[in-house]
């Protein structure tokens, strides 16, 4: 069965007051993300070991090999889009209790977590994303990644949150100024929900 661009779970219009535009969101969506779907039904398509293979399954056959690249590029991007997509919410910034506790914990503060998180998307050279993960130790931490990279490629973690700093995804809205996307993503638009949830469900 092919993959298929899951739909937003919310309007496209929705997340414009807070800085994230229905024109960004329609050409993120509909265009980008849906061009690595595309594109890695196409590869599925012509080859057998991949076929009836999960999305996860995909990921972890064609990292660190050469002559699937393609096929990594187009399954990674689909994944973290995935993600992306939920890690986005009109009511965002807002950050619970047991998410917010752990932060501390681990951060020493939210200010601290919120910094590490920044540098981290903002040191990312070129195309990638950034990271809150529950690490394997148990502890919540931070990771950049280039391109379609990630942490489940990495086995770096369990992802909680994901913020995609391709310039698709901020140009429109920010111009250049990745920092201020990121600054908008943790204060506005990050679904904490989403995060807290997945936490509760390692």
């Amino acid at each position: 069965m092919p993959f298929e661009l899951p739909s937003l779970p919310y309007s496209t219009t929705a997340l414009a007051a807070r800085g994230m535009s229905q024109e960004t969101l329609e050409l993120h969506h509909g265009k980008h993300h849906q061009a690595y779907i595309t594109a890695l039904n196409g590869f599925v398509a012509k080859d057998a070991g991949l076929q009836g293979k999960a999305l996860e399954e995909i990921i972890l056959l064609a990292r660190d090999r050469a002559d699937m690249a393609p096929v990594f590029n187009n399954a990674g991007q689909h994944w973290n889009h995935i993600i992306f997509w939920q890690s986005l919410s009109p009511a965002g910034g807002v950050i619970p209790d047991r998410l917010g506790a752990r932060l501390v914990e681990d951060f020493g503060s939210i200010d601290g977590f919120k910094e590490t998180f920044k540098q981290a998307a903002v040191s990312q050279f070129g195309s990638g994303w950034a990271w809150l993960v529950l690490k394997p130790d148990g502890r919540l931490g931070v990771s950049k990644s280039p391109n379609a990279a990630n942490p489940l490629s990495a086995e770096d973690g369990r992802v909680l949150l994901g913020l995609d700093v391709w310039e698709h995804s901020y140009y429109l809205d920010f111009r250049n100024r990745r920092p201020d996307y990121v600054t908008n993503f943790l204060d506005t638009l990050a679904n904490y929900d989403f995060a807290e949830a997945e936490l509760n469900a390692a």
